[in-house]
């Protein structure tokens, strides 16, 4: 009788994939399809030790920007994504495997997945989880769920180094992306979970959650002063 177990949670990122796609995505997709790519605040982005990507969702286009703006051409690090396990189907989830992401379900969390994610954190890597769970069309900010920053908190827990998470704020020219359009990434200062230890992980990632919302609203804020036609349309 074959066994019923689950398989487990993994986010292994092919070398050899990894080597063709990074600089096909850098150099030939994205120039290709966006008529321009503008990206503000790496300086904000850590190259060592763990670190949380906490970007706004707005299109599928989301899981090659993020790279682009804050992976391995720019910390020298490759990224580790959860993702939403609607977003691991067809070519696209095929292609993000490969490339380090491990699927969540975001209508009834799977412990394995959480678990997975602290273990990256626990070993220093880059984690890119998106908080508000779906994509969004709309430009404001979503509701965030709290499962980042437990992941975060549980992480820090058993962590001798300092875990970080970065907001980072995603925009398109057109709702729906299409070739030809603009794309906006604003990055703000690293948020230190460390600073949030001192409540129980209740009380913890509810404050936690609201800090992330206020920095990325004020990152919508300031992208909306500076490119004004985003997401408008």
């Amino acid at each position: 009788m074959p066994s019923l177990a689950t398989p487990p949670i993994t986010s292994n990122i092919s070398p050899w994939f990894r080597a063709i796609a990074y600089p096909l995505g850098t150099h030939v997709v994205m120039p290709y399809y966006f008529s321009a790519i503008d990206i503000e605040g790496q300086q904000h982005i850590p190259c060592t030790g763990p670190v949380i990507l906490a970007p706004t969702h707005r299109s599928r286009w989301d899981a090659l920007l993020v790279p682009y703006a804050a992976g391995y051409n720019v910390t020298g690090r490759y990224l580790r994504f959860m993702v939403s396990a609607d977003e691991m189907q067809g070519l696209q989830g095929w292609v993000i495997r490969r490339l380090g992401c491990f699927p969540v379900n975001t209508r009834r969390v799977n412990p394995a997945s959480l678990d997975h994610g602290i273990k990256l954190l626990q070993q220093g890597e880059m984690l890119v989880i998106f908080p508000e769970g779906d994509i969004y069309r709309q430009p404001q900010v979503a509701r965030l769920k709290r499962g980042l920053a437990k992941i975060a908190l549980q992480a820090q827990s058993n962590c001798a180094e300092t875990v970080k998470i970065v907001p980072i704020s995603l925009s398109y020219s057109e709702r729906v992306p299409r070739q030809g359009c603009t794309a906006q990434v604003q990055i703000g200062e690293a948020i230190p979970v460390s600073d949030y230890l001192n409540a129980s992980l209740k009380q913890a990632s509810a404050q936690l959650t609201q800090a992330l919302a206020q920095q990325l609203k004020h990152l919508h804020q300031l992208k909306t002063m500076t490119h004004p036609s985003a997401n408008l349309q």
